[in-house]
């Protein structure tokens, strides 16, 4: 399968991404490797951000004169706080798939918070993820099922068959399965009503921004 360079320049920070997750996943938390494993979350900071920032004037649905207009962006305010809502209720056993791959909980021995790695995880979910994500699963994957052209694809135009597949892999790489569904049908949606990819990478950050400080506030851990 041949590729554009469009299309790996949107592939591959999402590999990247899964990669150090992967590796998170296996690091082991007795600090014998010297270090606070937990850590490895900033390289995601420095690896995949590094890598959007470098390639960033070639995402051109993330120029500035895609940006969207007041309407919009309520709508996408509020489609990233109705998932929010929702994904911290969809939650029940059956609603799950395994367990997450690096579970991230930054409180010391004694239970304390730990704010440096709060603040690395958050900005990592409400910032970075957002961008990598809709730009692999929405602007490429999603459209590349609709045409291996994606590039000239318009998502206005992008059809069921191509939302439910690109949901549906979405889906896979969450342990909340039916939550994943829900959250990758409305950003999938949002992006094809609008025809803007700000739109669900801003619902996107909602999301993921909302649901760290709850999870800060509420422990609740293994949302994260």
């Amino acid at each position: 399968m041949n590729l554009s360079r469009a299309a790996w320049l949107r592939l591959l920070p999402f590999v990247a991404f899964m990669a150090l997750l992967a590796l998170r996943g296996m690091a082991p938390t007795d600090g014998s490797w010297g270090f606070d494993t937990r850590w490895l979350y900033a390289a995601n900071l420095l690896v995949v951000g590094g890598m959007l920032v470098v390639w960033w004037r070639a995402y051109g649905e993330l120029a500035r004169q895609n940006w969207p207009d007041l309407g919009e962006l309520l709508l996408s305010v509020g489609v990233g706080l109705g998932v929010f809502v929702l994904w911290i209720h969809l939650d029940a056993p059956w609603m799950q798939i395994g367990e997450p791959t690096a579970a991230f909980a930054p409180v010391d021995a004694a239970g304390q918070l730990l704010w440096p790695l709060i603040v690395v995880r958050w900005l990592g979910a409400a910032l970075l993820v957002p961008v990598m994500e809709e730009l692999f699963w929405r602007s490429f994957l999603m459209r590349w099922v609709q045409s291996p052209v994606f590039e000239g694809v318009d998502p206005r135009r992008v059809g069921v068959k191509a939302v439910l597949l690109s949901t549906f892999v979405f889906m896979l790489a969450h342990p909340l399965w039916l939550a994943a569904i829900v959250a990758g049908l409305a950003y999938a949606l949002l992006y094809r009503g609008t025809g803007r990819l700000w739109t669900a990478v801003i619902a996107h950050a909602v999301t993921n921004g909302a649901l760290g400080i709850w999870v800060v506030a509420s422990r609740q851990w293994q949302f994260w």
